[in-house]
């Protein structure tokens, strides 16, 4: 999914025009007053008419990507000023939401307001702990969204250009903000752990080549619509060049020495997020966050243990199924290393990916009654990113902004990119993974948008991981290296389960956390030590894919139980993906509501396969 936001320049008159980016308080207070007073029914919706409308104001970036008209020429206020006025007004919002009469609420609103309470508590909540002061890692931040965020805006009229320009204009603001809350968080000890910054001052500088028509920033300049006039055109693009020349070099210039001179050195050498100040909490609420779910750490490392061990069984079965004559070790080297299954050329390795989604497109329809209707594209990592960014991810479309869904596959260290890994990362990404279930969410007209924008992670990359086992059903898999491809995905996964919780709250060091991850995988060096440096910045968010994936099973391990030859894959995948995405608590209950109305005398409760994980 698309990650980020940005903004700067150092003028006042450009700060004062920046702050604009938040919904200003005076709107957002008298939008506040206006809300109905009596009819709980009318409050919910206008609640979610204004915070719907209060992230499209306060986050621009997140309005261009949803195609939300009238905020591109902005980013967001990333000052404390900003942050702290944010943070009140979405207390005042978690208020209204508790004030409201839930009991007098229609049947069919109920789950909207449970979604809208559950957020804003738990974004409230979460306030206690500064994640703003990390405001960059070599996984996110400005130097990787601003970018993505350019390039995803609107390119068709002059106006647009114009809109362009006014960001790029306002970008130094932004990052003497970034700044600002980096240094400040060098003071409270709340920074990326120090070994994970290595190639940040690079990912920074690439943004400011010495050519500027290099640049990732100037790129939407260079293939200009016909519709705009030859004349026009040049004016734009020296307008481009002069506020790269001026205003952009300096203001990343300036913030890749602070990082290579301070930062970096500044950072914290601990990799636990546990070793900062609250650390233990901080990482219970990441984990209550990330997986909409009540394990605890220690719980899901547990769980983590038992699925490792349970899919090492199912790989030794596919070492003896092909034939090798050697121990597990071996095979996972003989994967490694051999030519056989690598690309010779990043275009071969693209093409490839495009040819596995086109045949699973034309097997979906046996596997889901609805699909949608946006359309989908598979392109490369970009260069500027490629060397610290994982195998692959997904950037969700847009049809208001007229913009597919992209399916990025990292073409870089050719010899890291294994074939036998294409056809479950394909599934995941793409069709039916992300861009199935992201795209049906946006397309579902009776739901109010901010729920269609919403997206948790355990839900989305749950789902994910459950398309994986998908590939079966859609003719994938058909050799034993393929098939042993999804296993080591799916131990990838569960490794995640093991290593993050060790980290950030057993104890391990980042060493024990490689060598597990390699004991267990056929995953190369490289793919293993960016995983590892990801959890370490993203504390708690890789526990949600398998979890999320274990859930997902276990609903549909019930529903088959119940209903028996009653039950219809088609119907089972339709009234998951329906109302959009959801935490697994209230997914839970949505589906056992489903199984009863498909005629099951009753939802019964088996053993999930997370208790059996936790048993074991």
């Amino acid at each position: 999914m698309s990650l980020l936001k940005k903004a700067l320049i150092t003028s006042i008159s450009l700060i004062a025009s920046l702050n604009a980016a938040a919904m200003e308080q005076r709107d957002f207070k008298r939008a506040f007053r206006a809300l109905p007073s009596e009819n709980a029914s009318e409050q919910l919706v206008a609640l979610q008419d204004l915070r719907y409308r209060w992230i499209m104001e306060s986050f621009p970036s997140q309005a261009t990507y949803e195609g939300y008209p009238g905020h591109n020429d902005r980013w967001a206020d990333n000052s404390s000023k900003g942050i702290q006025q944010r943070q009140e007004q979405t207390r005042q919002l978690l208020g209204a939401a508790r004030n409201l009469n839930v009991d007098t609420l229609p049947k069919q609103q109920q789950l909207d307001y449970q979604l809208l309470y559950q957020d804003l508590l738990g974004e409230v909540k979460g306030f206690q702990f500064p994640d703003h002061l990390q405001p960059v890692t070599h996984m996110s931040g400005i130097q990787r969204s601003v970018p993505a965020v350019i390039n995803s805006m609107p390119r068709r009229t002059v106006a647009d250009y114009e809109d362009i320009l006014a960001r790029l204009a306002k970008l130094p603001a932004l990052v003497t903000q970034t700044q600002a809350l980096m240094q400040q968080g060098m003071r409270k000890g709340v920074t990326p752990p120090q070994i994970t910054l290595r190639d940040l001052p690079r990912q920074i500088r690439a943004l400011i080549p010495l050519n500027p028509e290099q640049s990732p920033l100037l790129k939407t300049f260079a293939d200009m619509p016909k519709a705009i006039p030859k004349a026009k055109q040049k004016s734009l693009r020296q307008r481009a060049l002069g506020i790269y020349r001026g205003q952009l070099l300096p203001a990343w210039r300036g913030m890749a020495e602070f990082v290579e001179r301070e930062y970096i050195p500044g950072a914290q050498k601990s990799i636990a997020l546990s070793s900062r100040p609250d650390g233990l909490r901080w990482y219970a609420h990441a984990v209550l966050t990330n997986t909409t779910t009540d394990l605890s750490p220690e719980e899901i490392h547990r769980i983590g243990l038992a699925e490792v061990r349970r899919i090492r069984g199912e790989m030794d079965k596919i070492i003896q199924k092909a034939g090798f004559q050697g121990d597990f070790k071996a095979f996972t080297e003989f994967l490694r290393t051999d030519a056989r299954f690598y690309h010779t050329s990043r275009e071969d390795l693209l093409r490839d990916y495009r040819d596995i989604a086109k045949r699973i497109d034309g097997e979906l329809p046996a596997l889901f009654g609805t699909l949608p209707r946006l359309p989908y594209g598979v392109k490369p990592i970009p260069r500027y990113s490629e060397q610290s960014q994982t195998t692959a991810y997904y950037q969700p479309g847009s049809k208001e902004a007229g913009r597919a869904g992209i399916f990025f596959a990292n073409t870089y260290n050719l010899p890291s990119r294994p074939k036998w890994e294409m056809e479950a990362l394909t599934v995941h990404e793409a069709m039916p993974g992300h861009h199935l279930q992201i795209a049906l969410a946006q397309e579902q007209a009776d739901i109010h948008p901010l729920r269609r924008m919403t997206l948790y992670t355990a839900f989305v990359e749950g789902w994910g991981l459950y398309s994986e086992s998908l590939g079966y059903d859609l003719g994938l898999y058909k050799d034993p290296y393929s098939e042993f491809g999804a296993l080591t995905y799916d131990m990838w996964r569960a490794v995640r389960l093991v290593v993050d919780t060790g980290m950030h709250q057993l104890g391990w060091s980042r060493e024990q956390a490689i060598e597990y991850f390699m004991d267990n995988s056929a995953k190369p060096l490289h793919d293993v030590t960016v995983e590892i440096d990801r959890y370490l910045v993203w504390p708690g968010q890789a526990l949600a894919y398998k979890l999320g994936q274990l859930k997902i099973k276990e609903l549909r391990a019930k529903a088959e139980e119940n209903l028996d030859s009653n039950f219809d894959i088609r119907g089972f995948h339709d009234a998951l993906l329906g109302a959009g995405a959801l935490p697994m608590n209230i997914l839970e209950a949505r589906m056992d509501r489903w199984i009863e109305s498909q005629g099951s005398t009753s939802a019964r409760s088996t053993s999930s396969p997370t208790q059996q994980a936790s048993a074991g």
